[in-house]
């Protein structure tokens, strides 16, 4: 039986793989946008060269021959040091690149440190609907809110606050009536840093703008007794749970107080407010490879628009500025903000050294899943939030913002920690960036969360607010940026964000424990 001779059949040659460059002519690295298994070629500056080995999605690949020990670029910047030889078309991580010895990032001038990629164009409104105080400042929500002195009386202010807001659900402009419940206040020195960043947050959420009315509920015997948070200018009813006779009492008197609030309050109304009063504070949790390349430079869009506007703009999560603190360095306005960023570098150095850590060890688990792999390249890409414009003042944690434009605040990186400061400095609008999916709201202030890809907004649009999947290059971060800043007035306007939607932000009040528990 005769059988047909057949050509062999030539393979179909496996398409080049272009990787994202942040900065081209700059960088040792680029970002493979999917997952790329080993022998692909990669397109290169010179050509092509094959995947050394299988690449994930947002994890980098080495564009060229790096050796040991030498810098390696992203964004222009240094975001580590090559731990051993890398060649061409190898996967970039922690296993061949870390700080290393290291204590501070290798600098170089670099040709797009002082100069902004493009101007954000002009703002596009001048106004949102608040509530106008008597005391003149602008409020976005209109809150009663219940804070305990001490974690043993937590539970009682939760009682207060959910019996009261059930009674006066939807009453026309209160948007809600909640508990900040804390687990501080006792076992802890007087006068101590952690004392004081406790005294000064619980003052700061009681005479918020957006609190239109507060009640402290003391156990009686704690360190931290009433009068060490109020001020004269506060206003607000104290309960003692001793004196009252126990907690069935204390919610009584607590709900008859918050409905003689309530009558007071529901004559509130939205009246044009200018932007320049608003006060924006910029978080981002749960960041990959993306982070730095759509959300956070499409929030730093925004946020040079509210700054153009008259408005106050803060950055915080100082150990994610490591490695990016020269370029805000660079951008500061007056020497003093320039020393201060300096000094508080050294002080985290030290603070994590004291407790047996490096600043390196911020990025997570789930970051270096991402694709992040060093705290420089964190806070490379975590920087881009602030934008471009100048750094008018560095401020502690929990401090009042004042200064227009913006201004940098010495939080944690951790973020319900951060953002409780910022709330405590006045922000009276939050703005959260995520690439993992970060669950965090924030109340008495909204809270507009930013996916980093499209896919992710997809998988838990019921989370995220805004998509900036999109914007992977400087046109479309403009694009984004403005329809983000309209989608932030809208917020600060009334506009329902997801995690309101869902309930969050009565548990995320997380002050900055600090100091020994005794």
């Amino acid at each position: 039986m005769n059988s047909e001779v057949r050509d062999p059949v030539e393979p179909e040659p496996v398409a080049a793989v272009r990787p994202l460059v942040p900065r081209p002519g700059l960088d040792d690295i680029g970002l493979l946008l999917g997952d790329v298994p080993r022998g692909t070629p990669i397109e290169i500056a010179d050509g092509t060269t094959p995947a050394v080995e299988d690449i994930g999605a947002g994890h980098k690949v080495a564009l060229h021959d790096i050796p040991k020990d030498a810098p390696v670029h992203k964004y222009g910047e240094v975001i580590g040091v090559a731990l051993a030889d890398i060649p061409a078309g190898a996967h970039v991580h922690v296993h061949n690149l870390g700080i290393g010895r290291w204590e501070e990032p290798v600098v170089y001038a670099s040709p797009t440190r002082r100069q902004p990629i493009g101007a954000a164009p002009t703002p596009t409104r001048d106004h949102f609907l608040g509530y106008r105080r008597v005391d003149g400042r602008a409020a976005t929500r209109n809150y009663i809110v219940v804070v305990p002195t001490v974690n043993c009386s937590a539970t009682v202010a939760r009682m207060i606050a959910q019996r009261a807001d059930d009674t006066h659900r939807g009453t026309p402009g209160l948007d809600g009536i909640i508990a900040l419940p804390h687990d501080l206040g006792c076992g802890m020195a007087e006068s101590t840093p952690g004392d004081d960043i406790l005294r000064r947050t619980l003052r700061g959420y009681l005479g918020h703008a957006n609190v239109a009315a507060g009640l402290l509920i003391s156990l009686g015997c704690e360190v931290n007794q009433p009068e060490n948070i109020l001020s004269d200018d506060l206003g607000t009813e104290t309960l003692t749970i001793q004196e009252l006779g126990g907690t069935a009492p204390t919610v009584n008197a607590a709900l008859d107080h918050i409905s003689n609030l309530v009558s007071r309050i529901a004559e509130s109304r939205r009246t044009p407010i200018p932007l320049a009063e608003l006060t924006l504070g910029l978080q981002c949790g749960g960041s990959d490879a993306y982070s730095g390349l759509t959300a956070n430079p499409t929030l730093g869009v925004a946020a040079d628009l509210l700054v153009a506007a008259g408005g106050k703009v803060v950055l915080g999560e100082t150990p994610e500025i490591y490695g990016a603190h020269h370029l805000l360095r660079d951008r500061a306005s007056n020497p003093e903000a320039a020393a201060r960023i300096d000094e508080l570098i050294a002080w985290w150095q030290e603070y994590a050294a004291s407790n047996g850590a490096t600043l390196d060890n911020n990025p997570s688990q789930g970051n270096r899943a991402g694709g992040i792999t060093t705290i420089w390249e964190k806070s490379l890409g975590a920087v881009l939030k602030s934008g471009t414009s100048p750094l008018n003042d560095v401020v502690g944690y929990g401090e009042p913002v004042t200064a227009p434009g913006l201004t940098f605040m010495d939080t944690p990186g951790y973020d319900p920690v951060s953002a409780t400061g910022m709330v405590a400095g006045g922000a009276n609008l939050l703005a959260f960036t995520t690439g993992r999916g970060s669950l965090f709201g924030s109340r008495p202030v909204p809270c507009l969360k930013i996916s980093t890809t499209s896919g992710l907004y997809e998988r838990m649009s019921g989370d995220i607010d805004f998509d900036a999947g999109p914007a992977m290059s400087h046109p479309d971060q403009v694009t984004y940026g403005t329809a983000l800043f309209e989608a932030l007035v809208d917020m600060a306007s009334g506009a329902e964000s997801t995690s309101e939607a869902l309930g969050f932000g009565t548990e995320e009040i997380v002050p900055w424990r600090m100091g020994a528990v005794l």
